[in-house]
């Protein structure tokens, strides 16, 4: 007790003591706590994610096979229900079935012949053996359990999901003409967003005088950065639709939309690595006698083309993974077959996704989840593609 008294005595007439310093201490030890815990939490969803995502999608790249017989005559392009038995008009796939006419038209050689091959079953056949939720007929499970035991049931690849575009059977569906309207869409994002995007930083950043109407430009620029997207795809509607009577639904459309909601982030990004050069390199080119153009086009623009670059491909990330202004033009279209130029309709790899997850069908599910999956692929390569420009190019001062 005397001790304590001592101590505190010592406290009170130290000028340096801070009485509150017990306090904040305490404070501090609580705040991070609270970051660890947060981050923890943070990466714990993460995981949680990415599992839950990776364990639905997986099956999708898988699908079943039957082996059957296969009759090809002139009967059967008229009415392609007849080229398999009866009994496996329930088990096998219906739109793979409506794809022998046009297979005998291409190949009039089969006409009268019968071949036992692989042909694609049905998405409830397909569910049953995954152990999913399934509508089967108990006569058609058991021809299937059947065809267990003879081995006449086989999973394969499913390069379907890859090769074909959207379908109304689930085990036709495929992601190809979402990633031909995905490419298109964002080669004109980037045809238009870019160049637009890093000159007007350059001027704004190195020609531009400081006065109240560029200040007014700058803040309306950093703005539209916060601009819901789904304002876009309203600005895309009214201006690019029904002014200039551009094709709704169109990887034009869709890339000129998207250019408009990344323009900001390009001309942001690109003004910050301009800044990033040291005036000592525009004062060395103008004592050599460099112009002001010359120096901003052979000096500082290539200093700071790994920064405007990376900021660039982040913005193109963004924009791959923009929905809501896309949904707004149209581009949530039925999109069998890949658009062949950017004037066709077509969709792009988030809205089929919105679309499939909409649908009834179990194996949307899955389809779904396999197709976040290949769009995360994209944008992971992409944001590392990114950062191995800015670590590759990278100047440091």
């Amino acid at each position: 007790m005397i001790n304590r008294r001592i101590k505190k005595d010592k406290q009170n007439k130290n000028p340096f003591y801070d009485p509150s310093l017990k306090t904040r201490h305490a404070s501090a030890r609580r705040f991070k706590r609270f970051t660890l815990a947060s981050l923890v939490f943070s990466i714990a969803f993460l995981a949680f994610f990415l599992f839950d995502i990776i364990g639905k999608g997986i099956p999708a790249f898988h699908v079943t096979y039957l082996k059957v017989e296969v009759t090809y005559s002139k009967e059967v392009e008229k009415n392609y229900r007849k080229a398999i038995e009866r009994k496996y008009t329930n088990v096998v796939s219906r739109a793979w079935i409506r794809e022998l006419p046009l297979i005998i038209k291409d190949n009039p050689e089969l006409i009268g012949t019968k071949k036992v091959q692989w042909v694609l079953a049905d998405d409830q056949v397909d569910q049953y053996l995954k152990g999913h939720h399934y509508r089967l007929k108990n006569k058609d499970k058991a021809l299937i359990d059947t065809m267990v035991k003879e081995g006449l049931v086989d999973h394969k690849f499913n390069s379907i999901f890859f090769t074909r575009g959207d379908s109304k059977t689930p085990e036709f569906a495929g992601l190809a003409s979402a990633i031909v309207g995905s490419v298109l869409t964002l080669i004109i994002t980037m045809l238009f967003a870019f160049p637009i995007g890093v000159m007007t930083a350059i001027y704004l950043e190195e020609f531009a005088d400081d006065n109240k109407f560029t200040r007014f430009i700058e803040v309306n620029i950093n703005n539209l950065a916060a601009i819901p997207s789904i304002l876009f795809g309203l600005l895309g509607l009214s201006i690019f639709i029904n002014l200039f009577g551009l094709p709704r639904s169109s990887p034009l459309v869709g890339g000129l939309t998207l250019a408009l909601m990344t323009l900001p982030i390009i001309i942001v990004s690109s003004r910050a690595a301009l800044r990033a050069v040291p005036d000592s390199i525009r004062q060395a080119g103008y004592g050599l006698g460099l112009t002001k153009i010359e120096v901003t086009k052979d000096h500082v623009l290539p200093l700071a083309f790994p920064g405007v670059l990376t900021g660039s491909i982040i913005g193109l990330a963004q924009a791959m993974g923009e929905t809501a202004p896309l949904i707004i033009i149209g581009m949530v279209a039925f999109i069998p077959d890949s658009p062949t130029s950017v004037m066709e309709a077509a969709t792009v790899m988030p809205a089929q996704l919105f679309t499939w997850a909409g649908m009834p069908e179990r194996m949307y599910i899955e389809k779904t989840a396999a197709g976040i999956m290949v769009l995360l692929s994209v944008l992971l390569s992409l944001n590392a593609i990114a950062i191995y420009l800015r670590k590759k190019f990278e100047v440091k001062w």
